[in-house]
């Protein structure tokens, strides 16, 4: 399989007391916590394009963009979507979207780079 724009995956997830703002540190209010919702964004885009990269390569995060638009409760199933939209080199920006049953909790984009996982570890050290 070759890296391609439209590669899509999905993570579905039930919100548990553990996700909300209270828990994160990002609010006051016990409902899924904007920290969450990109992780969940993030999970969807390594899903996109999870076995098509080559042994010793990964992505990593670089930027997050992210517009969390309506609440969701604790024990709600919500499902966080990502699109490969654009590949620039070793850059790939994602479209991504999490939604709940009444419709549309979040949307933006997510970049990954793609690096030499051993190279990278080592600039870590």
């Amino acid at each position: 399989m070759a890296l391609e724009a439209g590669a899509r995956g999905e993570i579905r997830h039930t919100v548990a007391p553990a996700d909300t703002a209270v828990a994160l540190g990002s609010g006051s209010v016990p409902v899924l916590g904007t920290p969450k919702v990109v992780a969940l964004c993030e999970e969807a885009a390594v899903a996109a394009i999870d076995g098509v990269l080559p042994d010793g390569q990964t992505t990593v995060g670089m930027r997050v963009q992210i517009d969390h638009l309506q609440p969701t409760a604790v024990g709600i199933e919500v499902c966080a979507e990502a699109v490969l939209e654009k590949i620039e080199g070793r850059r790939l920006t994602f479209h991504v979207n999490v939604n709940d049953p009444r419709g549309l909790v979040a949307t933006g984009r997510v970049t990954r780079v793609v690096v030499e996982t051993a190279r990278f570890l080592d600039k870590a050290r």
